[in-house]
């Protein structure tokens, strides 16, 4: 039951903002655009208390429409729904999101935090 409200709060949110529709795609741990071609990627560590945040990808046609932000969003959602911390290994997720993003910072995994 929480996989499906988690996804559907990721949709619920997308809309919200006039995004695209993000789905939930358990199965191969990932974030992905409806049509499947942007995504985000992520493994679960820690007993799948902490998701580790690996890459992003937008194809050159849907780039600079936001579509990043988005997925992140949708990841992030999910991990708060879900009490997880993250690990923001992608760049894009760490130099760029978190940065514009600052509200989304208490997700980020305790261990990193004293890095920062």
């Amino acid at each position: 039951m929480a996989a499906a409200s988690a996804t559907t709060a990721s949709a619920t949110a997308a809309s919200a903002t006039e995004g695209p529709r993000i789905v939930w795609n358990e199965k191969q741990r990932r974030f992905e655009t409806e049509d499947k071609e942007a995504y985000i990627e992520y493994v679960l560590v820690n007993d799948g208390k902490v998701m580790d945040i690996l890459h992003t990808y937008v194809p050159r046609s849907k780039r600079g429409l936001g579509m990043a932000s988005h997925l992140c969003v949708a990841a992030f959602d999910h991990a708060k729904s879900q009490s997880m911390s993250i690990i923001p290994t992608c760049s894009y997720v760490s130099d760029t999101f978190l940065p514009r993003n600052p509200s989304w910072n208490p997700l980020v995994s305790e261990e990193l935090k004293s890095s920062m």
